[in-house]
């Protein structure tokens, strides 16, 4: 279904069903109560982003939405929902059918019809599901009916970014009049179709988020396959070849012709094509016709009928001027609905070609040549990792990054460039769960930048510096609002920077990063700069010398205390905020007594509370050394610290962190907006600074990790347990 098509569609179902109440499908109380904001939403929304229009194109007429809110001050806030068939014991319970089947005959796309929601997308791809009845029998498990052990309840498995999920559902479906408002059977009594949509609607927060999506999407989330489409106006020259790599691994493939308006969906060609109907291609094979190579793709139409009349169908004589072994093999008829055409009378007639390349996992056949799968799982934070596109170049370094290494070339003798071909797949988590809330799709994208420089090495991230000398060897062909963004690349063997992004940063996500390649991606496959270390300063030389020596050193600041005093927390608050005031070149509302008191106890050695000269010494020293890193990475001369220059403030000061971290750390001390001022980023580095130095000390072994038993933690001060426990989430 094209975009124009969608809109008449919904639009008539509009008015033909009297815009009719949408039952919010919530996971944690299913269903529950309609909301006003429900029924505009999926109304107004209704058919946008179709498969064949992957672009947002929403339709919300103005006349519609008057009269929804007229018709919503009188009508119920719910609807019935009835069962299907009236259980055991509940004899006064209405039902919809007297004799309901949860499959009858095998699942055919008779069995999927589509109600007065806009999810065509999703229907299309539980069309495509009918034609393998192996992937179908994973989400839709059997020995499942309304007759044997029937309990009212049915359960549906979905792939949800990286892990298969059970979801239960009751047979309770959403009516009007007595007949089912979404999607239904074409004969009425069939029901594995709309209680799978339930249970979709489950597993997305509501039936309003399923309003407008793309069929790759229902692809994915059926196979836990990765899909890429083609526009066959301007196929890629080698379109030919990836159709047959892509029968050999055992994809998915669908086909369709565009439509212009509603009245042309399925409207059958001279040809006898059909127009707006899902096709799958079986096959892709080259033949020798007459001393020249001729190249056929094999195409089934699900109806069983209705065929290519066409160049190379069953009946052309063609087929004479074959090898009679070749056209043998081919030509053997399996059953009706399947034909062969020429690939270039394919790419004329039709419009989009679909690809859903499996898992190894959904694949149980040792027959395919199988992909090879890596997945890693990522967020973007704002202030912290939501650097945004290269169109940023001052927090763009700032977003995620991935280290990918290519070793084995592709085993193709027919291409003579060589080189590993794999796909980029960028998925948004939980984008349709966020649509109550007022969220929807984030504009998403990828850059890949080669990593020569850095051969061999994984603890990297890449600096600003990097991305402004540095052109992205691929990219993502757009930013575009769609749950995923793919594509298809070959590049020679060698490590690759991943750095996917949103288009404007400042985006808080999570998201899903897979790579299926050809051959296998070594197992440096990593997120960049993951590994922590710290660089800390030792103690100044002089640090042992007399008193006289010292306060030469710290100026006057200690000469208003008797020889042998010692400053406690608010003694030292007073002298730093004095210091402090005279700057001009650092903004600050002065140190606060949170932050002088962790200053103490960093360097208390006696555990009195207080500082003595010495210790005040080191601390000085010290907060001189990050009024500097302070100055050097305020470059806009603000006199504060936009959060995204922490990370560079950091590993100025001998800190590498991970993105994890760093996100804890803009959540900690940074403002709303976005602002570390001086006492912070203090109050930050001497935090780091008594976790390294405690976590050191605990690691006798040096192996980089810690193990706590209640001796040890009984051993900490309160200090340290909240030090450790509470600020570093036990983590580091």
């Amino acid at each position: 279904i094209n975009s124009q098509s969608a809109k008449l569609a919904n639009k008539q179902a509009v008015v033909h069903n009297g815009l009719e109440h949408h039952e919010p499908a919530m996971k944690e109380n299913f269903p529950p109560h309609l909301s006003k904001h429900v029924i505009l939403t999926v109304l107004a929304v209704s058919g946008a982003r179709t498969r064949s229009c992957p672009a947002p194109s929403l339709w919300c007429s103005p006349a519609v939405v008057n009269g929804l809110v007229k018709l919503l001050r009188v009508w119920p806030c719910s609807l019935p929902h009835l069962r299907p068939g009236v259980m055991p014991g509940l004899f006064c319970c209405q039902e919809l059918c007297s004799k309901p089947q949860f499959i009858a005959g095998g699942a055919t796309r008779t069995d999927i019809c589509q109600g007065a929601l806009g999810d065509c997308w999703l229907l299309a791809a539980i069309a495509s599901l009918t034609l393998n009845e192996e992937i179908l029998a994973r989400v839709v498990p059997k020995d499942q009916s309304f007759q044997d052990k029937y309990a009212g309840i049915f359960h549906f498995q979905f792939w949800q970014y990286g892990e298969w999920v059970d979801v239960v559902v009751d047979d309770r479906l959403p009516t009007k009049n007595g007949e089912l408002l979404f999607v239904h059977s074409a004969e009425g009594s069939e029901f594995w179709s709309a209680l799978l949509e339930k249970a979709y609607a489950k597993l997305n927060g509501s039936y309003e988020s399923l309003s407008g999506g793309t069929t790759t999407e229902g692809f994915e989330d059926f196979t836990g396959g990765i899909a890429e489409w083609y526009e066959l106006q301007k196929p890629p020259p080698n379109l030919f070849k990836i159709i047959q790599k892509a029968l050999q691994k055992g994809s998915l493939l669908g086909c369709s012709i565009d439509i212009t308006s509603a009245a042309e969906t399925e409207a059958v060609t001279s040809q006898k094509l059909v127009k707006g109907h899902a096709y799958s291609v079986t096959g892709a094979e080259q033949v020798n016709f007459r001393g020249t190579v001729q190249k056929l793709i094999r195409i089934r139409n699900p109806w069983g009928e209705v065929e290519w009349t066409g160049k190379w169908n069953d009946n052309c004589p063609n087929w004479s001027g074959v090898d009679p072994e070749v056209r043998e093999r081919l030509t053997r008829r399996h059953e009706d609905g399947e034909f062969w055409m020429a690939f270039n009378d394919f790419l004329r007639h039709y419009s989009r070609l679909e690809i859903c390349n499996l898992t190894p996992d959904t694949l149980a056949s040792d027959r395919y040549k199988k992909w090879s799968l890596q997945k890693l799982d990522g967020n973007w934070r704002r202030g912290a990792t939501a650097g945004g596109c290269r169109n940023y170049p001052n927090t763009f370094w700032t977003n995620p990054q991935y280290l990918i290494k290519l070793e084995e070339e592709d085993e193709d003798p027919d291409d003579p460039e060589g080189g590993c071909t794999f796909l980029i797949g960028l998925i948004q988590k939980h984008r349709r769960r966020q649509r109550k809330m007022g969220e929807d799709m984030h504009t998403i994208g990828f850059a890949i930048y080669e990593a020569r420089k850095f051969s061999g090495q994984t603890n990297i991230h890449l600096s600003k510096n990097f991305f402004l000398t540095n052109k992205a060897r691929e990219k993502s062909n757009t930013f575009i609002n769609l749950r995923e963004v793919l594509n298809r690349f070959k590049l020679p063997a060698g490590e690759y920077i991943i750095v996917p992004s949103t288009f404007e940063p400042d985006k808080n996500g999570d998201f899903c990063l897979r790579v299926f390649s050809e051959k296998n991606a070594n197992s440096t496959w990593v997120a960049c700069g993951d590994h922590i270390t710290a660089k800390l300063a030792s103690l100044p030389e002089g640090i042992r010398g007399c008193r006289c020596c010292l306060q030469l050193r710290v100026g006057n600041l200690f000469s208003s205390f008797p020889q042998d005093a010692e400053i406690s927390a608010f003694e030292l608050r007073s002298i730093l905020n004095r210091i402090l005031a005279k700057r001009q070149d650092i903004k600050s509302d002065g140190f606060s007594i949170e932050t002088c008191k962790i200053m103490v106890d960093l360097l208390d050695n006696d555990g009195s509370g207080k500082l003595g000269l010495k210790e005040f010494h080191t601390l000085w020293t010290k907060i001189q050394k990050y009024q500097k890193i302070y100055r050097e990475i305020d470059v806009d001369r603000s006199g504060t610290m936009n959060s995204y220059e922490m990370r560079r403030a950091l590993e100025t000061a001998g800190f590498k962190l991970n993105c994890q971290l760093h996100q804890v750390i803009v959540a900690r001390f940074a403002d709303e907006d976005l602002v570390i001022d001086f006492d912070n980023f203090v109050r930050c580095l001497i935090r780091l600074e008594t976790l390294f130095k405690m976590f050191r000390k605990l690691d006798t072994e040096k192996s980089g990790t810690i193990e706590l038993n209640l001796v040890n933690v009984s051993s900490f001060s309160s200090k340290t347990f909240v030090l450790i426990f509470i600020w570093g989430g036990g983590e580091i």
